[in-house]
């Protein structure tokens, strides 16, 4: 019996070091692309393949994600579908249990000229304001995770393409009233 205890930490462990080593390659690899490397790609189809990646803990959460149609941008469709999954993740893991999740994402043009704006809300627990900032740095956690697995490297990640292609990311979020985070990216006509 104190084997099999051992060997479950071992491999937890394993398990724990390996998402750590993805995550940091993850965004290690973004600082590397030259400013040229983006293509006019479908949002709408980087938003499906997450939701797609996601099937399982969609399901397992019964998660009502909605989404708007949504435009077209310059960037790598696998990093889009990144933000989208990482964010999606986030929701679904912090969700509150009492309550059905609702997932509602959408774009609109930007204030910043060749710019959209999209938004990832949720009714879960809400983010402290003094934590606002402190969720986007590398290993950042917020204090009541509650043991929840992770890399604390998600929303960094997040950050890190967003800006690569020149957007910014932010969340609105208060305590009890469910996030909202928003990203923008450069704009492109897709056919």
């Amino acid at each position: 019996m104190q084997a099999d205890f051992f060997l479950d930490v071992i491999l937890e462990g394993s398990r724990r070091m390996g998402a750590l080593i993805r995550d940091l390659l993850a965004y290690a690899q973004v600082s590397g692309l030259a400013a040229d490397d983006a293509d006019a790609i479908d949002s709408g189809a980087a938003l499906e393949n997450a939701i797609r990646n996601l099937d399982f803990a969609v399901r397992e959460s019964r998660a009502l994600i909605e989404s708007a149609s949504l435009p077209g941008v310059r960037m790598r469709e696998v990093h889009l579908q990144q933000v989208f999954q990482n964010l999606i993740s986030n929701a679904i893991k912090y969700r509150r249990k009492d309550h059905l999740l609702k997932i509602e994402i959408s774009a609109r043009p930007h204030a910043a000229p060749g710019f959209h704006e999209f938004w990832v809300r949720d009714n879960g627990p809400g983010i402290e304001p003094e934590y606002h900032a402190q969720i986007f740095a590398l290993f950042k956690r917020l204090q009541r995770d509650d043991g929840r697995s992770g890399t604390g490297l998600g929303l960094a990640i997040c950050k890190r393409m967003v800006e690569r292609y020149g957007g910014r990311i932010r969340v609105e979020s208060e305590l009890g009233a469910g996030s909202v985070f928003f990203f923008t990216a450069p704009a492109a006509d897709i056919i």
